[in-house]
């Protein structure tokens, strides 16, 4: 008797990176009200390190990371 398979959740894939030690990198947000220009906001924007409280959640949806 096979087991099902455990799917990845595909919003999670395209919004969280994995990296090759094992942190979970996010995109930072960018605050809808501000003085700079778009351009300039997401050039700096970048990614950060998930938070160690949803780094269990995020994982679950990711299986095979």
């Amino acid at each position: 008797m096979k087991l099902p398979k455990m799917k990845t959740h595909k919003g999670t894939q395209k919004r969280v990176k994995v990296t090759a030690s094992g942190k979970l990198m996010l995109r930072k947000a960018v605050p809808k009200k501000m003085r700079k220009s778009k351009r300039t906001l997401y050039a700096t924007r970048g990614d950060i390190q998930a938070h160690k409280t949803v780094e269990k959640a995020i994982r679950k949806n990711l299986p095979y990371s």
